[in-house]
């Protein structure tokens, strides 16, 4: 990946301080949206009692949106620009901004203007009560119906699947501790369930009520394409959270029920073929064979599967902590 950073590129990242706030806004030809989501931004955080920096990541975009944050960056020095030379996909482009964030806690903005920054300081506030994600419920959400009926079945799917209950889980105003952070590893789109992950993980997950606004500059970019990357996405972390260490779970019970179909089959023609009938020519016998050779080759897999796991001294997939958890108060809805 082709990563350029400028505006303070002379402060290496391992030379900054800390800060208590980083504002990672990622961004694809948002030249409209720029300077009103920096100076929106800029003023929350200049007003609250927080050291801040901002990180924007401009992915690729050919609009102009690199010129005006170059401008931006060189006269705030609170400001980190980082530019990818092609359109990677706001995943990689947050995972970016993750790597170079030095904020304790970690807030994510989209560029469009539809999040407000006036919420910033709420979603912190959860972060310090004890959460380590606050994840924004847009409220009411101001979208066409060709978004807002999709988003609601998804919510409703991943929910049921994955035993975390979140009205809005691709809300792009988030609020991430730094134990969450450096202890979750995300890569390729899978930005829609950092929730999931975390939660698996055993990090606290909680989502807060955020305004709303309708785009009024620009256009959105994304097609319907995500709705098919979304639902792999969705297959790849419903895979690693459940039969990451144990793929043989998965594998096993498909493999068993297959051969114990194909073992019925058999076993009912042999009962035939005892008496006197011929089978040699029933497609049943051809599928019988076929259903216990995949069980079996699906059991193998898991089997294999495991011996790889075991096999391989891979790190815990959770997070221990040096201190304790500070009681939450839960939500009583």
């Amino acid at each position: 990946m082709d990563l350029v950073v400028e505006g303070n590129e002379l402060d290496s990242v391992g030379s900054r301080s800390a800060v208590d706030i980083s504002l990672i806004i990622p961004l694809y030809n948002e030249a409209q949206n720029l300077e009103p989501i920096y100076r929106e931004a800029s003023s929350i955080l200049k007003s609250s009692k927080y050291t801040y920096e901002m990180i924007f990541i401009d992915d690729g975009s050919i609009d102009g949106s690199a010129d005006i944050l170059n401008d931006i960056s060189r006269s705030d020095p609170a400001v980190i620009a980082l530019y990818f030379r092609r359109n990677f996909g706001k995943g990689t482009a947050l995972s970016s901004g993750f790597k170079e964030s030095r904020g304790k806690v970690i807030v994510t903005l989209d560029a469009d203007l539809q999040d407000n920054p006036a919420d910033i300081p709420m979603l912190v506030k959860g972060i310090e009560s004890g959460y380590d994600l606050v994840s924004g419920w847009k409220f009411p959400r101001r979208d066409p119906l060709s978004k807002t009926v999709p988003s609601k079945i998804f919510n409703k799917v991943v929910g049921m699947a994955t035993g975390l209950k979140l009205h809005d889980f691709n809300c792009g105003i988030k609020a991430y501790s730094r134990a969450l952070i450096n202890g979750v590893r995300i890569y390729g789109e899978q930005y829609r369930y950092i929730p999931v992950l975390a939660h698996s993980a055993g990090f606290r997950v909680t989502e807060i009520k955020v305004d709303h606004r309708p785009r009024i500059n620009g256009k959105s970019k994304y097609g319907s394409e995500r709705y098919m990357r979304g639902f792999m996405d969705f297959l790849t972390v419903l895979f690693i959270t459940r039969y990451t260490k144990k793929p043989l779970h998965l594998f096993g019970p498909i493999g068993l029920a297959l051969l114990l179909i194909g073992f019925i089959i058999n076993a009912h023609l042999a009962v035939l073929w005892l008496g006197g009938h011929a089978i040699g020519h029933r497609p049943m016998l051809t599928l019988g064979i076929l259903l216990m050779v995949i069980g079996g080759q699906f059991v193998s897999t898991g089997l294999i599967c495991e011996m790889i796991v075991r096999s391989q001294q891979h790190e815990d997939d959770h997070y221990v902590a040096r201190t304790p958890y500070r009681v939450v108060q839960e939500d009583s809805e």
